[in-house]
């Protein structure tokens, strides 16, 4: 099955970078990562939509799939406006690498005004969070891919399983976005994700 989604998304990126008149990304679409996209400050439907402009924009890059927006509590830090999150897949040429995708995403969160303070999960006007790099399972100091808190967020999950249910998450402990999901507690009101039950 998850070879099938695998061939279905390659396929529709190919033909976005037909649509697109990118024939450098068509000959070498190799790699589809997801990326999670959170606010809270500002307009937060504004800087969402603005960051995936940004996103599609990036050299070698496609757009391929974007999950609904939802409202989300905050998490780690309970004193900070709600969220808006959104998980987006993206298809990446040959010359990408993961470290390469971060730095980009680093760039575009300061370019869309984020600050990084002294509280962790504090409030921020823009998250990119580098979920999955195809396959690839990557343990450095500045860069660990799967996201290590991929399994326990419901406000990623949710999201991520709407546009790829069946990617398995190369972490070692098996299993689909999906089959992740199904393990956490969590409920869905309108469009507002909440942890518990």
């Amino acid at each position: 099955m998850t070879d099938l989604l695998d061939t279905a998304l390659t396929t529709f990126l190919l033909l976005r970078c037909r649509e697109k008149g990118d024939s450098t990304t068509e000959r070498h679409v190799v790699t589809t990562a997801y990326v999670g996209l959170g606010s809270n400050l500002g307009d937060r439907a504004a800087t969402l939509e603005v960051a995936q402009e940004r996103l599609a924009m990036l050299p070698g890059a496609s757009l391929a799939a974007a999950s609904p927006i939802y409202e989300t509590e905050p998490w780690g830090d309970a004193d900070q406006p709600f969220f808006l999150n959104q998980v987006v897949a993206l298809g990446l040429a040959a010359d990408w690498t993961a470290g390469k995708l971060l730095a980009a995403l680093l760039n575009i969160e300061t370019a869309l005004g984020r600050v990084r303070g002294e509280r962790r999960f504090g409030p921020r006007t823009l998250d990119l969070d580098l979920l999955l790099f195809g396959d690839a399972a990557i343990d450095e100091p500045d860069l660990v891919v799967p996201h290590p808190r991929l399994r326990q967020r419901a406000f990623v999950l949710v999201p991520l399983a709407d546009i790829a249910p069946g990617v398995i998450i190369p972490d070692g402990e098996g299993g689909s976005v999906a089959t992740a999901l199904a393990k956490i507690p969590f409920k869905i009101v309108g469009n507002t994700v909440r942890a518990g039950h």
